[in-house]
């Protein structure tokens, strides 16, 4: 199995230029080594007033699912066209296991990510206190649609629902069967990859924290 954040690093040291498809997940977009775009199914986009936000948003969105994915990566070397921002592997990765992290403290199983939300029938607990977007997701969840499908009619980011949900599982308020542990804990960067974007990240985060 490919370990795609080290085919991306391999692809940003040889600047090359083209797309790195997933299997059927999706693909990300790079142009001299450097990430300018990603999609994945499990993260359809994103909404917002700023195109600039919205696109980084949907990036960092389809990233998460790509980053963990078990499928086989398959580069293309093509002309990538368009001004977005140029963002290194680092960058990527460091935002993947913090997103991570706050999912897995919330509820430690991600099958939760791509399975339909189906809300219980009965809550055993006495009092439950739901954030505004769980209860969103709870008035319309329908059984059929996965957390990502929800964001996009809700007009969320994927993963304010991913984490929503997450906190929804924790609570029993969704049909799950027992939590599966999580991920095995990643070792260091290489040293050798460009480094990660901290203001960036800021300014994503500041944004996932207004917009989720």
């Amino acid at each position: 199995m490919a370990d795609i954040p080290e085919v991306l690093g391999s692809l940003e040291r040889a600047r090359l230029t083209g797309s790195l498809r997933v299997g059927a997940e999706g693909a990300f977009h790079i142009r001299r080594g450097l990430v300018t775009g990603a999609e994945s199914r499990h993260a359809p986009g994103a909404g917002g007033h700023d195109p600039e936000l919205a696109a980084l948003l949907s990036l960092f969105d389809a990233a998460y699912f790509l980053l963990g994915s078990d499928a086989e990566p398959v580069f293309t070397e093509e002309p990538v066209a368009g001004t977005s921002p140029e963002i290194t592997v680092a960058t990527l990765v460091h935002e993947q296991r913090r997103r991570r992290g706050l999912l897995d403290a919330a509820w430690p199983d991600g099958a939760v990510d791509v399975a339909p939300v189906e809300p219980v029938r009965r809550v055993r607990r006495q009092r439950v206190i739901l954030t505004g977007l769980q209860a969103e997701i709870l008035l319309n969840a329908d059984g059929t649609r996965p957390p990502a499908r929800l964001a996009r009619d809700l007009g969320r980011t994927a993963f304010a629902c991913l984490l929503a949900v997450r906190g929804l599982a924790a609570a029993s308020l969704l049909r799950t069967g027992p939590p599966r542990p999580g991920p095995v804990p990643r070792p260091e960067l290489p040293a050798e990859w460009a480094p990660a974007d901290h203001d960036l990240l800021t300014r994503l985060r500041t944004a996932l924290v207004e917009l989720g």
